[in-house]
């Protein structure tokens, strides 16, 4: 006997293979454990670029309702620092004059309207995009009722509404619907 380990019945040793070949993988078992890894490397590839498609459309998202946000807040305060003249719409544009403090000069006309497909805000001739994607803007008057426009009447021209309803329609994303309290018009001569 040569081998070392322990002999089998015949005289060779144990750990012998009974073929005379090495052991190891055989070429069928290496290409199902490389198509396993391939599989598990497309599953993987296909959930890291579904993370990042859903991380793409919110931050979109994200950015339009940012947008909207800014826009209702900047109409808010437009019609919150209301000063003086007419409130005129004809129910797809607001055209009012409010109070320029942090410009420190005259009140200021303010026109909101929709322009293409956006929300445009104008003072003073110079237009502003408020928020885009827009389908319609419909404005409303409260006066003890609501109106479509405003004034409702020619000898009601120099007349404020108490409130101001517009609503912004966003197609698919719906719409949005800002109602805002008018201050109380100071009486002339004040």
């Amino acid at each position: 006997m040569t081998g070392t380990g322990p002999a089998m019945p015949d005289g060779s040793p144990a750990d012998a293979n009974p073929h005379g070949a090495q052991g190891g993988f055989t070429l069928i078992e290496l290409m199902i454990s490389l198509g396993l890894f391939a599989l598990i490397a497309v599953a993987g590839l296909a959930l890291v670029d579904s993370v990042l498609g859903v991380q793409t459309r919110t931050a979109a998202r994200l950015d339009e309702q940012g947008a909207l946000a800014r826009a209702v807040y900047v109409l808010t305060s437009d019609v919150d620092q209301i000063a003086r003249g007419r409130v005129v719409s004809n129910g797809q544009e607001l055209i009012f004059t409010r109070a320029a403090p942090g410009l420190g000069g005259a009140p200021v006309e303010i026109r909101w309207m929709r322009s293409g497909d956006a929300l445009v805000r104008m003072v003073d001739g110079r237009t502003q995009t408020a928020v885009t994607g827009v389908t319609g803007v419909s404005a409303r008057f409260w006066d003890g009722g609501w109106q479509p426009g405003w004034p409702p009447s020619a000898e009601r021209g120099e007349d404020w509404p108490r409130a101001v309803e517009l609503t912004v329609a966003l197609g698919p994303r719906g719409n949005v619907r800002r109602v805002i309290a008018l201050p109380t018009r100071p009486e002339a001569g004040s």
